[in-house]
């Protein structure tokens, strides 16, 4: 299903009744901008930012949904506890720099990993091709190719070009979406 429903559709297909909670598990290697994105959602100063040295968790009301985020940080020393979180995961949100093409297999590698993971199994990826302001950005379908998403057949999943930086594309989880998705 690699179109474009949106998180708020995956919700709404999840979670019956809105008031439920909903938790996210916000992955993907250092630097590629999973705690920018979450202060983003949580509306949130974004102008310092340091590398996560653990995780970061951040609940999100929005029209309902109460978003339970848990940002884990991404250094390579730090991703074997990332198992530690996978339990009662409803949606995997995977970041991914866009423009660090020299890291796409290492982080293919890992995205690879995640979807093996027995206790991830069958739950919905949304990928964030991040980092799109930057002119060496590759494009969400070029990422999509690269990481062989198309080969994907036991989740729902997509990939949603974004910058955490500027906000744009990160709409996918603003209060809008929410309310226009309870609307239909």
């Amino acid at each position: 299903f690699g179109q474009k429903p949106g998180l708020l559709s995956i919700l709404r297909r999840l979670k019956h009744t809105p008031e439920q909670e909903v938790r996210l598990l916000l992955l993907g290697l250092d630097n590629a901008g999973k705690t920018t994105l979450l202060k983003q959602l949580a509306a949130e100063d974004i102008s310092h930012i340091t590398p996560t040295q653990g995780f970061n968790i951040k609940s999100v009301q929005s029209s309902g949904f109460k978003l339970n985020v848990w940002d884990i940080g991404g250094q390579r020393k730090i991703r074997p506890y990332w198992k530690n979180y996978f339990e009662n995961t409803d949606v995997l949100i995977y970041v991914i720099d866009s423009s660090d093409k020299k890291r796409l297999e290492e982080t293919s590698l890992e995205l690879s990993e995640l979807l093996e993971e027995e206790k991830l199994a069958a739950v919905p990826l949304l990928i964030f091709a991040n980092k799109q302001d930057l002119t060496t950005a590759s494009s969400a379908s070029e990422l999509a190719e690269s990481l062989n998403l198309h080969t994907i057949r036991d989740r729902m999943w997509q990939v949603q070009a974004c910058s955490a930086l500027t906000a744009e594309g990160v709409q996918v989880l603003t209060i809008h979406s929410i309310q226009s998705a309870k609307n239909k």
